[in-house]
């Protein structure tokens, strides 16, 4: 199986996050969503088999888009949200030292 980073791509600038997923055994799909939009973002820790995930909420839509930080970009995103202060970033401190837990912020 391909790693994450390999098929799904996560890119953004100051106004919106861009997804593009080309699973290898799946039907390829893109999203946009725009900073402005998030109402919530929960971090769920993995563990050293899996990935940690981001999710994101907006208010165009119930469900959230799930991002695991192991894709192309992922991990430049979770710095960027922190940055922007969408996730409390004690809790992102107290998040880093869990396994399979989930943290959101706001709560």
């Amino acid at each position: 199986m391909l790693p994450l980073r390999e098929w799904y791509f996560v890119r953004f600038d100051d106004s919106a996050i861009a997804l593009q997923v080309n699973p290898p055994d799946g039907a390829a799909w893109e999203a946009t969503i725009d900073w402005e939009r998030i109402i919530r973002v929960c971090f769920k820790t993995g563990d050293w088999l899996e990935s940690d995930e981001i999710y994101i909420f907006t208010d165009e839509r119930p469900e959230s888009y799930v991002i695991p930080t192991e894709a192309e970009g992922g991990q430049a995103l979770w710095s960027k949200i922190l940055a922007r202060k969408l996730f409390d970033a004690e809790l992102a401190i107290e998040a880093a030292a869990t396994t399979n837990e989930l943290f959101c912020s706001p709560p």
